[in-house]
Parts: C-alpha cells; structure tokens; sequence
C-alpha cells in the first residue's frame, strides 16, 4: 500500500476477543462500582431518568446521528468509575454504548497490562502539557477524540504496515495493539512516534461515541466547591466534529470525602459510609439551535476559508496552523470553553450551590498558585493528578 494512500476499509467492529475483553473489563468495573457507591456508600442521583433516555437512542450504533460529550466537575482521582455507578446494571455491560475517557500516559499506561485493561476500557492515553511537551490541544490522541465524536470513514492518518511504528512486545512498553481485527497493526495510531495503541474510530460500531471529559485537567477539592477555569481541549470536540454533539453537563459531590487528597495511609483504599451526588443536567447541544451550534457555524466557516487558502481540504481531526494559532480560531475555542464551563455552572446553581466568583474561571486566578502544582493551596483548596 502507498505510505501516502488511505488504508483499506476496516472491519465493522473490533476483533471478537477484543469486544469480550472489552465487555468483561467494562462490565467488571462498572457493576463493582455500583455495587460500592450504593452499597458501601450512599449516593443521590438526580436527571438520571432523562440521561437514560439519552442513552437508549443510542443504543443502536447505525442509528447514531452525532457524539455525545457528558463534562463534569473533578474531585477525585477516582470520579471515573465512581461517578458511572449511578447507570443501572444494565447499562454497564454494553461498551458500545458506553463513555470513552482520557487517562494521563505517564501515570496509566505505564506497561503493557495497565495499557492492555485501560484499552479494553475505553480510556485514551493524553500527555499532560504539564508534565511532557507532547502535550496540549493538538496532540494525537485529541485527534482520536474528535474522530470518535464523528463518521468513518477517515483519511489519513491512520498507520499502515510500512508507517506504523515496531510495536513494543515487552511487558514494560506501553504498546497494545488488536492483533485479531488489525494483524499489521494498520488502525492503530502513536501518541509520539514510538508508541502504539488501538484507533477505536476506524470501526463503524464506534461512530458518534460518547466520551465523557473532565476540562479542569486536574483533581480540585475546594472548599466552597469552585472549579478551576476549563482548559480548550473540550473545545475541539464539540468544534471540529462533523455534528454537533448531543452535550450534558453534569455535577458531582461527595467522592472527594472517598478519596481525598490528604488521606493518610492505605492511601490506596477507598473509604466507605460517604454521602455522594451525581447531577445530570438538560442536553445543551445537538439539534437545537443553542450557543454550540452558532460557535460550530462560525468554525465552519473558518475551515472553509483555510481550505481555500490552502488548496486542500483536511483530513477529520487534522488542523492547519491557521486553524490552530488563528487569532478567530482561537477566539472560538476560548468561547466555547467559557460557554460549556457556564453550563456545568447551571446545573451547580440548580443543585442549590450559591454562584461562585466570576474571577474563578479565568486562568489570571489560578496562575497565583505558581509554580505548586499539586497538594494544599493557600485558598484552602486540595489540587491533585488526574
């Protein structure tokens, strides 16, 4: 096959094995964190019925028509799985209608067997700008995101048999591969060049998935229940797709009481008897003619003047300089941002939360942190890794 060609058509789906592994590790996870976050502790769940029903016409991956992005609050390391024990059992065991997530390489995908279950789970490896320079918005697996928020098939790129990196197969090397639907690992993709993991939007069973993100970048336990200012990342998905996704924000309380930042030992155990919530609020997004649509229109008309500009069109996922430095692009992706942190803020406000400090969203306030980026802040606040 030509480097510069597209691969050939993928399977529908993933390997058999792959979709079993899949649905044991999802299943496990899921039905055991209900069983703990009902059980071990209490939870209050409210607009559950309403996501359901969101859920439900999703059911049928053929039947799709957009992505689905569900954005949240983050104040545990631990929030995802804790905050999916609220879904009945039912819904727990079907990983094709289930959220796909975004994990920190440099602290999940460590070896082979964290890479292989995380995988397996539905969780994307990202680099932390913080903490690596291949880090930020423009970042591989970021591309992966706005695919599996999108229609297959894609162009480039893909890797093909004479592209894709020499997969790893010692147990410390984070490569995994799915050697049963993709034998030379034609629809993998790296997130730096060395490592390979599986491209889950190659298959049509994946289109318009659900990802659920977190865009505070970090754990923050604030006293007052402030959230940080939201990172732009969450911007592309709802931006760049080829539909609008549906958008639900949501609110979380309580899980920073099982795993708090300042636990002392067994850091690793969760603790038990606590009083958490999970607040679903009304999809923002999709068909209706909200903000995201507008912004969408806007950015729409952006890429069109850049691919004229350039003589060519882009591949899904795939920015130009202009795209991604333009002062306009810019501009839109900081709107947006600002407008789907204010719909998390709605649904706070309808949980009975006094409105917090305009200030609390710009990043100006969180930069007097310095250069401490994680453990007790002078306002109060616990920060963590996510």
């Amino acid at each position: 096959m030509d480097p510069g060609s597209s691969p050939p058509p993928p399977p529908q789906q993933p390997s058999l094995p792959w979709r079993i592994g899949s649905a044991l590790v999802m299943g496990f996870v899921g039905i055991n964190t209900r069983m703990f976050m009902t059980n071990a502790n209490s939870t209050e769940v409210h607009g559950l019925e309403r996501f359901l029903h969101t859920l439900d016409r999703r059911k049928d991956p053929a039947k799709r028509r957009r992505g689905l992005i569900t954005v949240s609050n983050h104040i545990c390391v631990m929030d995802d799985p804790f905050i999916w024990g609220a879904l009945p059992f039912s819904y727990q065991i079907d990983p094709k209608n289930h959220r796909w997530a975004l994990a920190a390489h440099d602290i999940c995908f460590t070896n082979k067997i964290f890479s292989l279950l995380l995988s397996l789970g539905q969780t994307l490896p990202t680099h932390r700008i913080a903490h690596s320079p291949l880090g930020g918005l423009f970042q591989p697996t970021m591309t992966e995101a706005v695919r599996l928020m999108s229609h297959p098939p894609f162009t480039t790129p893909y890797s093909s048999p004479t592209t894709a990196p020499p997969v790893d197969k010692s147990l410390s090397s984070p490569d995994v591969t799915d050697p049963f639907s993709s034998p030379n690992h034609t629809y993998t993709y790296s997130t730096n060049g060395i490592d390979t993991f599986p491209a889950p939007s190659a298959y049509d069973t994946r289109q318009y998935s659900w990802i659920h993100v977190f865009p505070e970048g970090r754990v923050h336990q604030h006293p007052q229940k402030m959230m940080r200012y939201f990172k732009w990342g969450i911007a592309r998905l709802i931006l760049e797709p080829d539909e609008c996704p549906d958008i639900v924000p949501m609110w979380i309380e309580g899980n920073d009481q099982i795993m708090h930042e300042s636990r002392q030992w067994p850091r690793f155990i969760p603790r038990v008897n606590k009083q958490c919530g999970v607040w679903f609020g009304d999809n923002v997004g999709g068909e209706r003619g909200s903000v995201f649509n507008d912004l969408r229109r806007k950015w729409q008309e952006l890429v069109e003047e850049d691919e004229k500009k350039e003589g060519r069109g882009f591949a899904m996922g795939v920015l130009s300089d202009g795209l991604k430095y333009g002062k306009e692009a810019v501009a839109l992706r900081e709107e947006c941002t600002r407008q789907i942190r204010g719909a998390v803020l709605a649904v706070r406000r309808k949980r009975g939360l006094p409105d917090e400090d305009p200030k609390a969203g710009l990043v100006e306030t969180w930069r007097q942190e310095g250069g401490q980026r994680e453990g007790k802040m002078e306002d109060g606040s616990w920060v963590g890794r996510t």
